[in-house]
């Protein structure tokens, strides 16, 4: 079927930068947060997303249209979105926060992403929102339901297998859920999270991060928007999980009740 007979289809993924994945955590001295004076890239469920974005590309050729990447932070954060060119997506919007601005929460960001799509509706619209299922750094797991509800859209989270049907406009996904999989059908537009067991990011060759240079990336404020991202939650106090104490040996079950009793367990 030539490209010209088939429904193009238009693809957004956000993305985060947040603490490297592999950074060991620490509280800071303020207690108001953790140290982020580390290593960051682009949150992992992130990378899974993108993948997939250019997976739907490669699955479905010309049907896919474009593939746009988003984020919301401050100037660094555009290193992430050069990520996301690097490994496929044809052009990005970066949201652009003042760099002591504190870190976007869920509903916020979801409104944002809100505004963008519907700008996106005079270049032919949004049919899929692909982004991971939490961000390792808040771990909040919120985001992408927030939006479909916003938006009135069908939404498939912990994805672990997507397949498109452009021409019936419809998605099948097959989604992680507890003691096994579930395998559900939506019409698009649809917002898709996506779980570890989606598939495996490339990395980026040389070739393609010289090209990311020269792929376009438009700046916006939240005044663009008409978003606010003030905080509407309050960190108290952050602090380390206490440290484990070292366990000990017993010789015998009745040495094993003895000091259980000592330490205040009894018997049901």
């Amino acid at each position: 079927m030539r490209a010209s007979a088939v429904r193009l289809l238009n693809i957004l993924v956000p993305v985060k930068r947040s603490v490297d994945y592999a950074v060991k955590i620490r509280v800071n001295p303020q207690q108001t947060g953790v140290d982020l004076n580390v290593k960051h890239s682009m949150n992992p469920f992130d990378e899974i997303a993108v993948e997939e974005a250019t997976l739907l590309r490669k699955r479905l050729g010309d049907a896919v249209k474009s593939i746009k990447a988003v984020t919301i932070g401050p100037p660094k954060s555009a290193e992430t979105l050069r990520t996301a060119l690097a490994m496929g997506a044809d052009s990005a919007i970066h949201v652009e926060l003042p760099e002591s601005a504190p870190a976007p929460e869920p509903l916020g960001v979801a409104q944002a992403l809100r505004a963008i799509i519907r700008r996106e509706q005079d270049s032919g619209g949004v049919d899929i929102v692909i982004m991971g299922k939490q961000a390792i750094d808040d771990d909040a797991g919120q985001t992408g339901q927030m939006l479909a509800g916003l938006l009135d859209w069908g939404q498939a989270t912990f994805a672990s297998k997507v397949d498109v049907d452009v021409d019936a406009k419809t998605a099948t996904v097959m989604r992680e859920i507890d003691g096994g999989s579930e395998e559900i059908r939506c019409r698009l537009p649809l917002v898709i999270t996506t779980d570890l067991r989606l598939n495996v990011p490339r990395y980026a060759s040389l070739p393609a991060i010289m090209k990311a240079k020269k792929k376009p990336i438009e700046k916006l404020t939240a005044a663009d928007l008409g978003v606010d991202f003030s905080p509407r939650l309050e960190t108290l106090k952050v602090t380390e999980p206490p440290t484990r104490v070292g366990g000990g040996k017993v010789e015998s079950v009745d040495e094993l009740v003895a000091k259980l009793k000592e330490a205040g367990f009894t018997a049901v």
